[in-house]
């Protein structure tokens, strides 16, 4: 994933261009994000969540 830094006037503009941001990703870029966030923050032996949901 590329990292890119936007510098914004305010925090208007800050959330505009995150929106559009996000909108002009991919599926496959949103979901290759969401995993990389998920790996970043929960570790690499987080279980998903649908399959503890569906455990009990």
């Amino acid at each position: 994933m590329e990292r890119v830094v936007n510098i914004a006037k305010d925090k208007k503009s800050a959330d505009k261009y995150d929106i559009l941001q996000q909108i002009k990703m991919s599926v496959e870029e949103r979901q290759i994000a969401a995993k990389t966030l998920k790996r970043k923050y929960f570790g690499k032996d987080c279980k998903d969540v649908r399959e503890t949901k569906n455990a009990g």
